[in-house]
């Protein structure tokens, strides 16, 4: 498999490793939007949240949002944002489930 988070993951990339359990990884985001900007991904490839199920991942799923929460709560200031690219159309670059956690200032709306 070429996925750099597959990669990243299996330590044949580095990265800032922020968290990592049986289930996700969470990592420091090269390109930050933010001054807190991390990564929250599943340690099991799946391409995009579309492929997930709530009947079958739906503990994955919630792992995923409340990781990403947590990391949101201990890394914001004032609040976070949480993003879900799915898709070209939505701006996934990479073939891989991830959250963006955003947090460090004020964001601003609409994001794009």
């Amino acid at each position: 498999m070429d996925c750099i988070f597959c990669k990243i993951i299996a330590g044949e990339i580095p990265a800032k490793v922020v968290l990592r359990d049986d289930d996700v990884v969470a990592i420091e985001d090269v390109n930050p939007q933010a001054p807190t900007h991390l990564l929250v991904m599943p340690v099991r490839h799946v391409s995009n949240i579309d492929e997930m199920s709530p009947g079958t991942d739906g503990a994955l799923m919630a792992k995923l949002i409340a990781t990403a929460a947590r990391l949101g709560r201990e890394h914001g200031r004032d609040g976070y944002r949480l993003v879900i690219n799915t898709g070209p159309d939505g701006g996934q670059t990479v073939d891989h489930t991830h959250v963006h956690v955003l947090a460090g200032r004020h964001l601003t709306w609409p994001p794009g």
